[in-house]
């Protein structure tokens, strides 16, 4: 009996060994993802669907065991160690969606190392040791021989997949409905919610094109459109020019460290110009190239993907069509290269008469991805400057860019002098890096004056997205937040973006209290221009004449189903009923208040959005 004993608990040796293994790799993922992890937890909710895998090795493989076992093994831990790595960086759970993101690895490599725990590299270690063993003849022999054993009983076998089995669709069958996908992940288990992913459908049936009208739209935003909308056509004939700050934050405002101004420039425009502080990033993975989509549409990205790697095939609608329209030339300028993000595509789909790139800007005094912003704006400028000889008026985008994650700048362009307890930390070199944008965009705001353009144009500024995630930091630069605001840093505040607008025509300063997101400034510049949008479909509002109620949907860096109102962020959990309300700090009061209906009309912007632009002409391509 001792012997049978023997041979059966050897037959099952690999299965038990890399249960093991698998076990202690499920509770690192799970404590660097989720928060309060029960002991029980992610035992029950990841392990079933590692068993079924076994169970089929050692169903049907009694040769070559070791081989699959290390397949498995490897494929899972790759898994494990992208949930952490994406979950760190955009604060979701990845899914095969991503995949098509691979190209753009390469490029934010140092985004992603800046991102490593050394800690996380242990989910590796097991692979590592049995390679080094494999790759060592005695050794291997060995290791052979451990796994390539007598298969353990069928009927063993059969019943721990059926267990495994049952308990997988009791994970999965009654949350698959859930709207928050890190509830989901947490409550199916990651490996679940990843196969879950690829076999189910998310796409909500298309609303036919013809029921998506602008009253439809304005019905579900609650706002009522405005007969005589104040400032309309106050800068008709003036430039236009949007600037768009990489991953310019809002407490960057009037922020001071030890007495210096960390951002002098956006300080001073603030004091002399229309300044909205309840102002909200609308981005997904994309980040730059889905706010140069959000605000040259006033459209929604896409529930699973950058809008550059989704749209650009259609004909959009457009702040650049409307802007030719009225007569304007229009070009964006932006250092890096044009592929990136697939951003070419998305320029000839808005309709940009060109594009300036890596190609104009060259390669001097590069940082990151392209030239510095000091190249950036003095290039700009010049070539601004020859638009403006033409006699004809021009929308240009302008995309800064060195202030890019993970915000370790050459440390000469510093612009500010930090204390030791900011160094050697991301808050820091987050706050060297857009010092020195804010410097960069002095020099441009100079220049621009210099050569006659400042006064003759509108200019819009805001942030593309956050530069500070709360999943990213580590204890010490959470603390640094805390010094910074007064208080935990949350939700709320890390995607606060300042949206500046100066035009000679609107009475300024002004500091506006009402919220607004990146959707807003195609409808609110359109007014300021003189372009009517009665016949140009937008999910946004006019936000110098619609300030009294904001309906904004989010996705991709919160969950589905989370929405911002004049009032408070709302973030589901499972349902509506276990969401969490963030309340808004306006005028000196905290009120948290939302409602479903308004959870349910938020899902179905973002629903008429998407059928909207899946519906619309697809371009012609050049050949």
């Amino acid at each position: 009996m001792a012997q049978l004993g023997r041979i059966r608990l050897s037959s099952t040796k690999p299965f038990v060994f890399f249960s093991v293994i698998m076990i202690l790799k499920i509770y690192l993922v799970w404590t660097s993802i989720f928060d309060g992890v029960a002991p029980w937890g992610p035992l029950l909710k990841e392990i079933p669907f590692i068993w079924i895998l076994f169970c089929l090795i050692e169903w049907f493989s009694s040769k070559r065991k070791i081989g699959l076992y290390l397949t498995v093994n490897l494929i899972i831990t790759g898994i494990f160690f992208a949930a952490i790595m994406y979950h760190k960086y955009y604060g979701v759970i990845v899914t095969y969606h991503a995949l098509e993101q691979v190209n753009q690895v390469t490029a934010v490599k140092n985004s992603v190392f800046s991102l490593l725990a050394p800690y996380y590299l242990l989910i590796f270690l097991d692979i590592i040791i049995i390679g080094f063993w494999l790759f060592r003849k005695k050794r291997a022999e060995k290791l052979r021989a451990f796994f390539n054993l007598k298969t353990a009983s069928k009927g063993v076998i059969a019943a721990i997949f059926s267990i495994s089995i049952i308990v997988c669709i009791f994970n999965v069958w009654p949350n698959r409905a859930s709207m928050n996908e890190i509830k989901q992940a947490e409550k199916m288990g990651i490996l679940n919610y990843e196969t879950y992913a690829i076999f189910s459908s998310k796409k909500e049936q298309i609303v036919d094109s013809k029921h998506i009208t602008q009253a439809k739209i304005d019905q579900l935003k609650g706002i009522t459109p405005v007969a005589q909308p104040k400032y309309f056509g106050a800068e008709k004939g003036k430039n236009l020019i949007i600037i768009q700050l990489e991953s310019f934050q809002n407490f960057l405002i009037n922020l001071k460290i030890d007495g210096q101004e960390v951002t002098p420039v956006m300080n001073k425009l603030v004091k002399d110009n229309i300044y909205f502080k309840h102002f909200y990033q609308m981005v997904g993975q994309g980040n730059t190239s889905d706010a140069e989509f959000v605000v040259n549409t006033s459209f929604y990205i896409p529930y699973n993907e950058a809008a550059t790697q989704n749209y650009p095939g259609k004909e959009l609608p457009s702040l650049p069509k409307l802007m030719k329209q009225q007569g304007y030339d229009t070009a964006t300028f932006h250092t890096n290269v044009v592929e990136f993000w697939n951003r070419g595509e998305l320029y000839k789909a808005i309709g940009f008469d060109r594009y300036y790139d890596q190609k104009f800007f060259g390669t001097e005094d590069t940082v990151f991805f392209g030239p510095s912003d000091e190249v950036l704006y003095k290039k700009t400028a010049e070539e601004l400057g020859k638009m403006q000889q033409t006699g004809k008026p021009f929308y240009s985008q302008v995309i800064s860019m060195t202030a890019h994650h993970p915000f370790t700048t050459p440390h000469e362009k510093d612009k500010i002098k930090l204390p030791d307890r900011y160094k050697d930390n991301m808050v820091g070199d987050y706050l060297r890096a857009q010092s020195y944008a804010d410097y960069a965009l002095g020099k441009f705001i100079d220049d621009l004056k210099q050569r006659g353009i400042w006064d003759n144009s509108v200019v819009v500024i805001y942030g593309d997205h956050l530069g500070l995630p709360m999943y990213s930091l580590d204890k010490h630069g959470l603390e640094l937040m805390k010094e910074i605001y007064g208080r935990d840093y949350g939700y709320l505040d890390m995607i606060n973006i300042p949206l500046i607008i100066s035009a000679p025509g609107l009475p300024r300063p002004a500091v506006m209290e009402n919220v607004g997101g990146q959707t807003d400034i195609f409808p609110t510049v359109a007014n300021l221009m003189g372009a009517t949008l009665d016949n140009q479909l937008h999910f946004g509002q006019d936000i110098l004449n619609q300030t009294n109620y904001n309906l904004l949907p989010q996705r991709y860096y919160l969950p589905t189903g989370s929405f911002l109102n004049d009032k408070a962020l709302f973030i589901p959990g499972v349902w509506y009923d276990d969401g969490t309300k963030y309340p808004l700090a306006k005028d000196g009061v905290k009120q948290a208040l939302t409602t479903e209906s308004e959870y349910d009309r938020a899902l179905e912007l973002l629903r008429l959005s998407d059928s909207y632009v899946q519906q619309l002409p697809n371009r012609v391509k050049d050949k």
